[in-house]
């Protein structure tokens, strides 16, 4: 009798964990994206208010459109699109 209980313990414990270790690697993927997000605008702001020249700001508008796939992408893949 003592040996399903074992098992049933085991089994609800293992099920806790994984739940708790996924929990937090969504938490971290999305403070992660939200990270990302805050990069790109800052790195947008910092293009709009720059005018430090045709070639800068062309190079950062064509890195901010690369951060930006990047982004789309990633968040794609969070939620489970095949892309």
């Amino acid at each position: 009798m003592q040996e399903p209980m074992i098992i049933l313990t085991i089994a609800a414990a293992s099920l806790l964990a994984v739940a708790i270790i996924s929990a937090t690697i969504i938490r971290l993927w999305r403070d992660w994206i939200n990270y990302k997000q805050s990069e790109l605008s800052y790195v947008q702001n910092t293009a709009n208010a720059g005018g430090q020249g045709s070639a800068h700001n062309a190079n950062a508008r064509i890195e901010l459109a690369d951060l930006k796939e990047r982004l789309r992408k990633l968040e794609a893949i969070a939620a489970g699109v095949d892309l």
